[in-house]
């Protein structure tokens, strides 16, 4: 099977809000479907148009994609799929929609990932005797070492140890992101991308973007102990949405054969779970040595969805990325992590830089990068059409 007669045409994303912030009134259809509608309106495709709606999610239960595709006015006959692979769900949803766009099943589909942890529902344990009480699931689906395994943060804390990254690298790494994502900000480059759900200032940048000093990093203690990993050099969770539309070669050349992008290959791959945070750096290999033998070198854009700036560095250092490619415009430390909808953000970053930009490169690549939990990964590339 071939992606090269599939085309994204358009791709947006809300502004991404902090856990009982910018969105911590709205419920999870009422995030995606303004988004969604926006992003078709970019690209010339009328909403009875869309076949299929693939949605990244994992919260909401129940399919939530159908509840979006109705409320956001796409036809009955459209199909709804939602998508649960960690924060890796948006860019698995995205990889679904072009190839079904690819096989001839649809002409017009739409697919990213949304999450609104502020107002989804939560999750309790069942009581293991009638003399236990129940207890919250967390985001991270805590066991209280039941399990055995680690936790996340003793994870990054175990790579940071057995890679030598110090925290002061950690930190100097969050602020660079933060700096980063300020400059893109305040550039304007973000303009075109972020769709503002009500007229206010605030909807229009990421919540979570500051411009921290040293000392404000060096603040925030250790999440454990006296270890490197703080709220600070790690991405926090929360709430955001974004989508692209994926159509047929026959649809987009009628649309004008607009600048897109188009799916040049994937690597989706697992690792031992005690290596998680190292999973991306085995699917960006694995994508590298597929054939025709993909230059890491020559990418304009490498969007990684860290969950640690142990993660980024780790990952930096094994492929030997240079600093000005990869999350170029500050990644998820800065932005914050909105589960399902995280990687998605990814895709619609490098549409911004490959296709929407007027000095974009004629044959302008990169790939977007996010684990998956549990370790795994998932790798896409995507060049200029």
């Amino acid at each position: 099977m071939t992606v090269a007669n599939a085309y994204i045409v358009a791709a947006r994303r809300s502004a991404i809000g902090r856990l009982g912030g910018l969105h911590r009134n709205r419920r999870l259809e009422d995030l995606a479907s303004p988004v969604l509608l926006q992003t078709l309106d970019d690209a010339g495709v009328e909403a009875t148009r869309v076949d299929t709606l693939v949605l990244g999610n994992t919260t909401a239960g129940n399919n939530p994609a159908r509840l979006i595709s109705l409320l956001a006015g796409l036809p009955d006959r459209c199909t709804a799929l939602t998508i649960d692979r960690h924060t890796a769900s948006g860019l698995e949803a995205i990889d679904a929609a072009v190839r079904r766009v690819a096989q001839g099943e649809a002409d017009v589909a739409v697919a990213g990932g949304a999450e609104s942890l502020s107002t989804a529902p939560w999750r309790l344990a069942k009581p293991r005797t009638l003399f236990h009480m129940p207890r919250f699931i967390g985001l991270a689906q805590a066991d209280n070492g039941e399990s055995g395994e680690q936790t996340a943060v003793e994870a990054a804390e175990a790579l940071a140890a057995r890679l030598g990254i110090a925290r002061n690298a950690q930190d100097e790494y969050a602020i660079t992101s933060h700096i980063r994502a300020t400059l893109a900000r305040d550039a304007r480059r973000l303009a075109r991308e972020i769709v503002a759900l009500k007229a206010k200032p605030e909807e229009n940048r990421d919540e979570l973007v500051d411009e921290p000093d040293i000392e404000d990093m060096e603040s925030f203690p250790p999440i454990l102990g006296d270890g490197s990993i703080t709220a600070g050099n790690t991405s926090l969770p929360a709430d955001g949405a974004a989508f692209v539309v994926v159509v047929s070669e026959p649809v987009y050349r009628k649309l004008g054969s607009p600048p897109a992008l188009r799916l040049g290959g994937r690597a989706s791959i697992g690792v031992a779970p005690a290596a998680d945070l190292e999973a991306p750096i085995a699917a960006a290999r694995a994508l590298a040595g597929r054939p025709g033998r993909l230059s890491l070198d020559k990418l304009q854009a490498i969007e990684l969805a860290e969950t640690s700036a142990v993660q980024a560095i780790a990952f930096q250092r094994a492929l030997g990325v240079a600093d000005e490619v990869l999350n170029p415009d500050g990644g998820q430390i800065a932005r914050g992590q909105p589960a399902g909808a995280a990687s998605a953000v990814l895709a619609v970053r490098l549409f911004t830089r490959l296709a929407r930009d007027e000095a974009a490169m004629p044959d302008g690549q990169g790939i977007a990068v996010s684990g998956a939990a549990g370790g795994q990964a998932l790798a896409l590339h995507f060049h200029r059409a």
